[in-house]
């Protein structure tokens, strides 16, 4: 059995998470940390009957006998989670988004320091894996693209990490020059989007949303355009991060990008 300590274990994905490894033959869910809901019972914080999971305040008190610490909280409590679990010889899985390049590079290696795995995702559905993969692919021969990203009107970090991700994975990728430069723009230059890795990615936040993303390509008089819609529940991602947890351990540092995880399986 892997044994596995979730962080952000009473929000919205967490809670979806925590539920499938408590109902999963190989995983066990050995601790929880919660920041709001710390020193109460698990399952009595999800609003149901105790499962005897007492919910700790801090990752260093969770990590006793893990294998595994998987991580939805927040951009700044990941990265410091992460260190401190590759620290401690445990596997990390990072579902948070917002975490940057920079952030990204130090826990690689750290990992590879540790001789621990690390799989990171800004989105762990396999439809969103598969749309980038998509996108890789097309990239090379069609070099003009710019990326949108729809979040809800109360996401808080932008691009989503979604959609950082893919820009940053394509930034091996040359993107064709800009006919009409940034600092050329005549009016309001923050209007044509934020340069990441090479690429122009425009955010927008509204009510309805939950988290799109959408590339597009173009080449003179034609445009192809793939796009992921995530729904209203956590559902999509959690076949993934489950994917992501029993896989970490085969790893030395970071993987990042479930497509990534799963091409690597073949």
């Amino acid at each position: 059995m892997t044994a596995v300590c979730l962080a952000g274990a009473t929000g919205w994905t967490g809670r979806a998470i925590g539920a499938a490894i408590l109902g999963s033959e190989d995983l066990t869910l050995a601790s929880a940390v919660g920041r709001t809901s710390a020193g109460r019972d698990l399952g009595e914080a999800w609003g149901g009957e105790a499962n005897g999971i007492v919910t700790a305040g801090d990752i260093a008190d969770a990590l006793g006998g893990v294998d595994v610490m998987v991580d939805y909280t927040s951009p700044g409590s990941a990265r410091r989670h992460a260190l401190t679990a590759i620290d401690a010889g445990v596997h990390v899985v990072i579902g948070t988004s917002g975490l940057t390049a920079a952030n990204f590079e130090e826990i690689d290696a750290a990992a590879r320091a540790a001789r621990v795995g690390v799989v990171a995702a800004g989105n762990f559905s396999v439809t969103a894996a598969m749309a980038q993969a998509a996108a890789l692919l097309v990239a090379p021969h069609l070099p003009h693209r710019e990326i949108i990203d729809y979040a809800s009107a109360s996401k808080q970090d932008a691009p989503s990490g979604t959609s950082r991700e893919l820009a940053e994975r394509l930034a091996d990728v040359p993107a064709a020059a800009l006919v009409v430069p940034i600092n050329a723009t005549i009016g309001e230059a923050a209007a044509r989007g934020a340069t990441i890795a090479g690429t122009q990615v425009h955010s927008l936040r509204l009510p309805s949303f939950v988290v799109s993303t959408e590339i597009v390509f173009a080449m003179p008089d034609e445009r192809l355009t793939i796009r992921h819609d995530a729904g209203g529940t956590p559902a999509p991602y959690v076949a993934g991060t489950l994917l992501a947890i029993r896989a970490v351990s085969a790893h030395v540092g970071l993987i990042r990008g479930l497509d990534t995880l799963l091409l690597s399986r073949f």
